[in-house]
Protein backbone atom coordinates (compact mmCIF):
# COMPACT_ATOMS: atom_id res chain seq x y z
CA UNK A 1 0.00 0.00 0.00
CA UNK A 2 3.16 1.75 -0.47
CA UNK A 3 2.06 3.26 -3.93
CA UNK A 4 -1.44 4.58 -2.76
CA UNK A 5 -0.85 7.93 -1.59
CA UNK A 6 1.51 9.22 -4.78
CA UNK A 7 -1.20 6.86 -7.03
CA UNK A 8 -4.33 9.69 -5.09
CA UNK A 9 -2.08 12.44 -5.53
CA UNK A 10 -1.64 11.88 -9.07
CA UNK A 11 -5.14 11.33 -9.61
CA UNK A 12 -6.24 14.48 -7.94
CA UNK A 13 -3.38 16.07 -10.21
CA UNK A 14 -4.72 14.42 -13.64
CA UNK A 15 -8.22 15.46 -12.84
CA UNK A 16 -7.05 18.77 -13.48
CA UNK A 17 -4.19 18.63 -15.82
CA UNK A 18 -3.68 14.90 -16.73
CA UNK A 19 -1.04 16.21 -19.68
CA UNK A 20 1.23 18.04 -17.12
CA UNK A 21 0.92 14.79 -14.48
CA UNK A 22 2.22 12.37 -17.48
CA UNK A 23 4.96 14.95 -18.36
CA UNK A 24 6.24 15.69 -14.52
CA UNK A 25 6.12 11.84 -14.29
CA UNK A 26 8.14 10.86 -17.34
CA UNK A 27 10.82 13.64 -16.68
CA UNK A 28 11.08 12.49 -12.97
CA UNK A 29 11.79 9.09 -13.96
CA UNK A 30 13.89 9.75 -16.91
CA UNK A 31 16.14 11.96 -14.66
CA UNK A 32 16.64 9.19 -12.16
CA UNK A 33 14.63 11.65 -9.48
CA UNK A 34 12.26 8.57 -8.67
CA UNK A 35 12.22 4.86 -9.63
CA UNK A 36 8.36 4.94 -8.61
CA UNK A 37 7.67 5.58 -12.47
CA UNK A 38 7.43 3.23 -14.77
CA UNK A 39 9.33 2.78 -18.03
CA UNK A 40 6.22 3.14 -20.33
CA UNK A 41 6.10 6.86 -18.91
CA UNK A 42 9.54 7.79 -19.49
CA UNK A 43 9.67 6.86 -23.28
CA UNK A 44 10.77 10.04 -25.46
CA UNK A 45 7.49 9.49 -27.54
CA UNK A 46 4.96 9.75 -25.05
CA UNK A 47 6.86 12.93 -23.52
CA UNK A 48 6.79 14.79 -26.66
CA UNK A 49 3.03 13.88 -27.22
CA UNK A 50 1.96 14.98 -23.18
CA UNK A 51 4.63 18.34 -23.71
CA UNK A 52 2.69 19.15 -27.03
CA UNK A 53 -0.95 18.75 -25.19
CA UNK A 54 -0.03 20.36 -22.38
CA UNK A 55 0.96 23.86 -24.08
CA UNK A 56 -2.13 23.71 -26.10
CA UNK A 57 -3.79 23.20 -22.76
CA UNK A 58 -2.31 25.78 -21.06
CA UNK A 59 -3.67 28.11 -24.08
CA UNK A 60 -7.28 26.71 -23.94
CA UNK A 61 -7.12 26.59 -20.52
CA UNK A 62 -7.29 30.63 -20.07
CA UNK A 63 -9.75 31.89 -22.92
CA UNK A 64 -12.90 32.29 -21.81
CA UNK A 65 -15.36 29.58 -22.84
CA UNK A 66 -12.93 28.17 -24.68
CA UNK A 67 -11.86 26.32 -21.70
CA UNK A 68 -14.69 24.99 -20.54
CA UNK A 69 -15.65 23.26 -24.11
CA UNK A 70 -11.99 21.96 -23.07
CA UNK A 71 -13.17 20.81 -19.67
CA UNK A 72 -16.18 18.76 -21.32
CA UNK A 73 -14.05 16.99 -23.96
CA UNK A 74 -11.84 15.95 -21.05
CA UNK A 75 -14.27 14.38 -18.96
CA UNK A 76 -13.58 10.96 -20.28
CA UNK A 77 -9.79 11.80 -20.77
CA UNK A 78 -8.96 12.83 -17.64
CA UNK A 79 -10.39 9.85 -15.34
CA UNK A 80 -9.06 7.72 -17.62
CA UNK A 81 -5.66 9.14 -17.45
CA UNK A 82 -5.68 9.40 -13.76
CA UNK A 83 -6.78 5.29 -13.92
CA UNK A 84 -4.16 4.41 -16.25
CA UNK A 85 -1.41 6.39 -14.21
CA UNK A 86 -2.36 5.16 -11.33
CA UNK A 87 -2.32 1.75 -12.24
CA UNK A 88 1.54 1.53 -13.98
CA UNK A 89 2.65 3.32 -10.62
CA UNK A 90 1.17 0.27 -8.91
CA UNK A 91 2.47 -2.14 -11.67
CA UNK A 92 5.80 -0.69 -10.99
CA UNK A 93 5.70 -0.72 -6.98
CA UNK A 94 3.72 -4.33 -6.78
CA UNK A 95 2.56 -2.77 -3.45
CA UNK A 96 -0.93 -2.38 -4.57
CA UNK A 97 -3.19 -4.19 -6.82
CA UNK A 98 -3.31 -2.70 -10.65
CA UNK A 99 -7.16 -2.71 -10.48
CA UNK A 100 -7.39 -0.69 -7.13
CA UNK A 101 -4.73 1.68 -8.32
CA UNK A 102 -6.69 2.27 -11.39
CA UNK A 103 -10.01 2.81 -9.18
CA UNK A 104 -8.51 5.32 -6.43
CA UNK A 105 -6.71 7.39 -9.54
CA UNK A 106 -9.89 7.52 -11.95
CA UNK A 107 -11.84 8.59 -9.15
CA UNK A 108 -10.20 10.85 -7.41
CA UNK A 109 -9.73 12.68 -10.65
CA UNK A 110 -13.01 12.46 -11.66
CA UNK A 111 -13.58 14.41 -8.61
CA UNK A 112 -11.44 17.00 -9.38
CA UNK A 113 -12.32 17.23 -12.72
CA UNK A 114 -15.81 18.41 -11.75
CA UNK A 115 -14.42 20.54 -9.16
CA UNK A 116 -11.70 22.28 -12.40
CA UNK A 117 -15.08 22.20 -14.81
CA UNK A 118 -17.41 23.33 -11.95
CA UNK A 119 -15.53 26.61 -11.06
CA UNK A 120 -14.92 27.65 -14.68
CA UNK A 121 -18.31 27.67 -15.33
CA UNK A 122 -18.77 29.69 -12.67
CA UNK A 123 -15.71 32.61 -13.76
CA UNK A 124 -17.25 32.32 -16.94
CA UNK A 125 -20.29 33.75 -15.88
CA UNK A 126 -18.21 37.02 -16.31
CA UNK A 127 -16.71 37.35 -19.47
CA UNK A 128 -13.16 39.32 -18.88
CA UNK A 129 -10.35 37.08 -19.10
CA UNK A 130 -8.16 37.75 -16.35
CA UNK A 131 -10.08 35.41 -13.61
CA UNK A 132 -9.38 32.70 -16.19
CA UNK A 133 -5.68 33.07 -16.78
CA UNK A 134 -5.46 33.61 -12.86
CA UNK A 135 -7.25 30.36 -12.44
CA UNK A 136 -5.03 28.81 -14.94
CA UNK A 137 -2.07 29.72 -14.15
CA UNK A 138 -2.31 28.96 -10.32
CA UNK A 139 -3.85 25.34 -11.35
CA UNK A 140 -1.17 24.71 -13.30
CA UNK A 141 1.66 26.01 -10.36
CA UNK A 142 -0.34 23.65 -8.11
CA UNK A 143 -0.11 20.55 -10.28
CA UNK A 144 3.73 20.89 -10.59
CA UNK A 145 4.29 21.45 -6.94
CA UNK A 146 1.66 18.72 -5.55
CA UNK A 147 3.45 16.31 -8.12
CA UNK A 148 7.09 17.61 -7.33
CA UNK A 149 6.31 17.39 -3.28
CA UNK A 150 4.76 13.66 -3.64
CA UNK A 151 8.05 12.72 -5.00
CA UNK A 152 9.60 13.37 -2.02
CA UNK A 153 6.85 13.13 0.91
CA UNK A 154 4.26 11.62 -0.99
CA UNK A 155 2.26 11.10 2.27
CA UNK A 156 2.02 14.83 3.36
CA UNK A 157 1.24 15.45 -0.45
CA UNK A 158 -1.75 13.10 -0.82
CA UNK A 159 -3.22 14.72 2.63
CA UNK A 160 -2.68 18.42 0.62
CA UNK A 161 -4.77 16.78 -2.26
CA UNK A 162 -7.15 15.46 -0.19
CA UNK A 163 -7.50 19.24 1.31
CA UNK A 164 -7.83 20.91 -1.49
CA UNK A 165 -10.52 18.33 -3.01
CA UNK A 166 -12.81 18.84 -0.28
CA UNK A 167 -12.58 22.18 -0.29
CA UNK A 168 -13.24 22.17 -4.22
CA UNK A 169 -15.82 20.11 -3.53
CA UNK A 170 -17.38 22.57 -0.80
CA UNK A 171 -16.99 25.67 -3.08
CA UNK A 172 -18.64 24.02 -5.84
CA UNK A 173 -21.55 23.71 -3.85
CA UNK A 174 -21.73 26.82 -3.07
CA UNK A 175 -21.07 28.24 -6.28
CA UNK A 176 -23.54 25.92 -8.15
CA UNK A 177 -26.18 28.74 -8.94
CA UNK A 178 -23.61 30.58 -10.78
CA UNK A 179 -23.03 27.86 -12.93
CA UNK A 180 -26.84 27.44 -13.75
CA UNK A 181 -26.84 31.03 -14.84
CA UNK A 182 -24.04 30.16 -17.08
CA UNK A 183 -25.69 26.86 -17.84
CA UNK A 184 -28.50 28.65 -18.52
CA UNK A 185 -27.02 32.19 -20.81
CA UNK A 186 -25.46 29.24 -23.26
CA UNK A 187 -28.72 27.85 -23.70
CA UNK A 188 -30.06 31.01 -24.27
CA UNK A 189 -27.74 32.24 -26.84
CA UNK A 190 -28.13 29.13 -28.80
CA UNK A 191 -31.80 29.10 -28.49
CA UNK A 192 -31.21 33.13 -29.96
CA UNK A 193 -29.03 32.01 -32.94
CA UNK A 194 -31.42 29.00 -34.30
CA UNK A 195 -34.32 31.54 -34.24
CA UNK A 196 -32.27 34.10 -35.71
CA UNK A 197 -31.35 31.72 -38.47
CA UNK A 198 -34.73 30.53 -38.85
CA UNK A 199 -36.02 34.30 -39.24
CA UNK A 200 -33.00 34.74 -42.07
CA UNK A 201 -34.23 31.58 -43.81
CA UNK A 202 -38.24 32.75 -43.57
CA UNK A 203 -37.55 36.09 -44.74
CA UNK A 204 -34.91 35.13 -47.51
CA UNK A 205 -32.48 37.45 -45.91
CA UNK A 206 -28.34 36.69 -47.19
CA UNK A 207 -26.81 35.03 -43.63
CA UNK A 208 -24.30 37.80 -41.49
CA UNK A 209 -21.13 38.25 -42.48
Amino acid sequence: MTVLPLVFTSGWASGINAYAVVLLLGIFGATGLTDEVPASLQRPDVLIVAGVLFLCEAVADKIPYVDSLWDTLHTVIRPVAGAVVGALLAGQSGSLPDLAAGAVGGSTALASHFVKAGTRMAVNTSPEPFTNIALSTAEDLGVAGIVTFAMFNPQAAAIIAAVLLAAGLAMIFFLWSRIRRYRRRRAQRREEKRMAAELRQTSGAPPPH
